[in-house]
């Protein structure tokens, strides 16, 4: 007699693909699309530089720039606004775009507020670089995730690494973007919204950085990344910061650390 728990079953009678047809496809989302202000929605951009801020060190910093304009957003359909403030705030899940304005160029940046999946980056990417806003140059600020990282990483250590398109680093020695910093390791990888827009620029043949640091919040990757950008990519611009930043974001460190701690005891 057939033991019924132990006896291999049988092969299944329906195809994967028969399988398929009683699960209904996923709902089709609307593209993301900007916003801009008047005065710049029926012109394309072209800024002689262009950042992409999604760390938490790159976002407190550019959000408390004193000179910036703020000149559009970037609306991602699946995004709520419920809860967002009327003035830009960093709680806000938003992803706001400013122009900071100088007598030879114009700087813009975008603060990446919310998650952006896999599935939505590439979308996300396009949108950002070569439809309305067509930079000369592009820098991504981004975090090291662990979970893409050969090798081991420390919560008291500090580092950044960088990965550039090839016409970037075609420039070499003193017309990098940014200097000083490491190449990112090789068999660690970059995904998500970073790599595609870094892919992005590579196939437009724009001159592109990624930046990751690690880790996401400190005051010493705070002190590095606001060094990248004052001593490499800010230089010669008329700018002013906010004197709270610090604070605010040193304050939103400790409130991680005791996060993590309760987490481990």
């Amino acid at each position: 007699m057939d033991d019924v728990i132990t006896d291999i079953p049988p092969p299944s009678r329906l195809l994967l693909e028969d399988l398929n047809n009683f699960t209904p496809p996923p709902p089709h989302l609307p593209s993301p699309f900007l916003v801009l202000s008047s005065a710049d929605s029926k012109k394309t951009l072209h800024p002689s530089l262009l950042i992409i801020a999604m760390s938490s060190p790159s976002l407190h910093f550019l959000h408390h720039l004193s000179s910036k304009t703020l000149i559009g957003t970037l609306v991602l359909p699946e995004i709520p606004f419920a809860g967002n403030s009327i003035e830009p705030s960093l709680r806000d899940k938003s992803c706001n775009i400013y122009t900071i304005n100088d007598a030879d160029k114009m700087i813009m940046f975008v603060l990446v507020q919310y998650s952006v999946t896999s599935e939505r980056a590439h979308a996300v990417a396009r949108v950002l670089i070569g439809e309305k806003i067509i930079p000369q140059r592009v820098l991504i600020l981004d975090s090291v995730q662990s979970r893409n990282f050969r090798g081991k990483l420390s919560p008291d250590e500090t580092i950044a690494f960088k990965l550039e398109t090839s016409l970037e680093r075609e420039n070499g020695g003193d017309l990098l973007l940014v200097k000083g910093f490491d190449y990112y390791p090789s068999g660690s990888v970059v995904d998500g919204l970073a790599a595609a827009l870094l892919s992005r620029c590579q196939l437009m043949k724009i001159k592109g950085t990624l930046c990751v640091s690690w880790p996401d919040l400190g005051a010493p990757v705070m002190s590095l990344v606001k060094s990248l950008l004052a001593r490499d990519v800010l230089t010669g611009i008329d700018y002013t910061v906010d004197e709270n930043y610090e604070n605010e974001y040193l304050r939103l460190s400790r409130r991680k650390d005791r996060v993590d701690s309760d987490l481990y005891t």
